[in-house]
């Protein structure tokens, strides 16, 4: 009996399953790009992080429609001004927590759209630095009358383990090549290095003095005018418009009116960017007979399985390879852009995955877009020989090679847990969580890295056309900016998308006023393909990232030689 009521319950719960993905297969179907009534307004809200990688997408009643990616609003703002139903855009930024090369490609899509001579406002809400940076690429800032702006400059914070790690009895053994290549030191220091200090000097210094030009450039003052104001902050609405800061002090609905009065039209349309997203470029004339790639790679770097798809959180070498030989056998396809936004992880898939970008280099032009951060095994992947296109802010290089191994022995003694071995092979316990290297062990790790280093150091002399000697004095683990790269000759150029596809037109003989399809890889999951699919690592991937944040948990977990940034900066 107990068995025929566990069958009856399956089936009926196979069937109810059954018919949900059949319902949102067919909404799925049924779905039209939307209609764009004339005088429109395109409201662009922008919130938290913005991903390179579409996530996946929930029917309009179940959220805020499609995920807005960089792409997304790349795209959108193209087709806005080429759009005879947008009028305007307005511009709404708060808690924006992405990187300051994302930052810079929003603010450059701003401005290629203030040339079609349309306006955009921005509307800001308690502004903090990246929100009032992005609001650069507006022709009027508004605020509320008793709102506050964050704008007070930059920290860089990096956080140390080893004294709690001391407590708890847990000791952490690294070896690294490269002196600046101090991943392990978060476990094994309670400070900065010299060398650290040096770098993160370096990063705050650059990216300080490009946020201040761009701002003087905004506001219409000299870069030392906006370097006192930000000495001076945080300030309240009233300070921030007496300081030049803002323009007006409004209420939405009043800028909305004022938006009204501007534009002599009669009472505008509000569009959200969610529903924009899905109207064709071809409707407004931005269609082409040429495709396109633009290949995704977000993400911490491992291995991953045989079913990826390409499709995960992380950036897996089984399913990104996958997504290149499809790329590359694809005929219809004229070119290829590979998006890079990882800090690097194990060094095999790394490999794996600079092989297979080589092997497509040799089928179609291609061209590297690096994001906010391309280094370490984000940096050794792009090392085809294609022509390298990064922000000033981006953060790159980290050519080093790191292993560390914890060692608990401490922290079990406190916890009463002993361990016995019996083993075969002298280095059987190299990875053993139970005891520390020895000499021995030590060495050979050591020789290994060194190995790995020197391969690294060779592979991008041999990219960018330089010998192992040029190389090598900037290699060291150092993470470089956009803008100190491209002047030490490890990448080529400095720009976002407009650049990268520029380039990729360059090379595959596409006349540069030739309007082009671009097809992002992966594509947009859908509610559909998130339940048909295996979408465990994907809710693990979630908690993870909401204890440990930024931190490429996953590639550390599995252990091994990393080709991985020494530290994660949050500003």
């Amino acid at each position: 009996m107990a068995k025929f009521l566990i069958g009856v319950i399956t089936g009926v719960a196979l069937v109810f399953l059954s018919v949900i993905l059949l319902f949102f297969a067919a909404l799925r179907l049924r779905e039209k790009p939307p209609q764009i009534a004339d005088n429109s307004v395109l409201v662009l809200r922008l919130e938290g992080d913005i991903p390179e990688k579409p996530p996946i997408e929930l029917p309009d009643f179940l959220g805020r429609g499609p995920a807005i990616t960089i792409g997304n609003v790349w795209m959108a703002l193209r087709k806005a001004a080429a759009d005879p139903h947008i009028k305007a855009i307005v511009l709404e930024p708060e808690g924006l927590t992405v990187g300051w090369a994302k930052s810079e490609e929003l603010r450059a899509d701003l401005d290629r759209f203030r040339k079609s001579g349309k306006p955009v406002y921005a509307y800001l809400r308690t502004p903090a630095m990246h929100d009032y940076y992005v609001a650069m690429g507006a022709d009027r800032i508004f605020l509320g009358p008793a709102d506050q702006m964050y704008i007070k400059g930059l920290r860089a914070e990096v956080m140390y383990f080893k004294n709690t790690l001391d407590k708890l009895g847990v000791s952490v053994e690294i070896e690294h090549a490269g002196k600046y290549k101090d991943f392990g030191d978060m476990f094994t220091r309670s400070d900065m290095s010299p060398e650290t200090h040096e770098v993160m000097d370096a990063v705050v210094d650059g990216i300080y003095g490009n946020i201040v030009n761009h701002l003087a450039a905004g506001r219409k003052k000299s870069p030392d005018e906006i370097r006192a104001l930000i000495d001076q902050g945080p300030y309240t609405a009233a300070q921030g418009l007496k300081a030049g800061l803002v323009d007006e002090l409004r209420f939405e609905d009043q800028m909305y009116g004022e938006l009204k009065t501007a534009l002599k039209s009669g009472e505008p349309k509000r569009v959200s960017i969610e529903s924009y997203v899905k109207v064709p470029a071809s409707s407004v004339g931005l269609g082409g007979t040429s495709r396109i790639a633009l290949v995704v790679a977000q993400g911490d770097i491992i291995r991953g399985d045989s079913n990826d798809d390409g499709t995960e959180d992380n950036l897996t070498s089984y399913g990104f390879d996958r997504m290149l030989r499809q790329v590359g056998a694809d005929a219809s396809v004229k070119g290829v852009i590979v998006r890079i936004d990882s800090p690097g992880g194990e060094v095999t898939a790394s490999d794996e995955m600079w092989r297979e970008m080589n092997l497509l280099s040799q089928k179609k032009p291609l061209v590297i877009s690096m994001s906010d951060v391309a280094a370490s095994g984000g940096y050794y992947m792009a090392m085809t020989g294609a022509p390298i296109v990064a922000y000033a802010a981006t953060e790159t290089g980290s050519i080093g090679v790191v292993f560390g191994k914890p060692n608990l022995h401490g922290l079990y003694d406190k916890l009463g847990v002993t361990k016995n071995f019996v083993q075969r092979g002298r280095h059987a316990d190299i990875d053993s969580d139970y005891s520390p290297l020895t000499p021995d062990e030590r060495d050979l790790l050591r020789k290994g890295i060194d190995e790995n280093y020197r391969d690294f150091v060779s592979k991008v002399a041999a990219a960018r056309h330089r010998t192992f000697e040029q190389i090598e004095p900037v290699a060291q683990g150092r993470v470089w900016l956009g803008s100190d790269a491209q002047s030490r000759g490890l990448v080529d150029q400095l720009g976002g998308l407009d650049t990268a596809v520029q380039l990729v037109k360059e090379k595959a003989h596409i006349p540069a006023n030739q309007n082009v399809n671009i097809d992002v890889y992966p594509q947009t999951r859908t509610l559909f393909d998130f339940l048909t699919k295996k979408s465990q690592p994907d809710a693990l991937d979630a908690r993870l990232k909401q204890v440990f944040g930024s931190v490429p948990y996953r590639a550390w977990l599995h252990g091994g030689y990393l080709r991985l940034m020494p530290y994660w900066i949050k500003m």
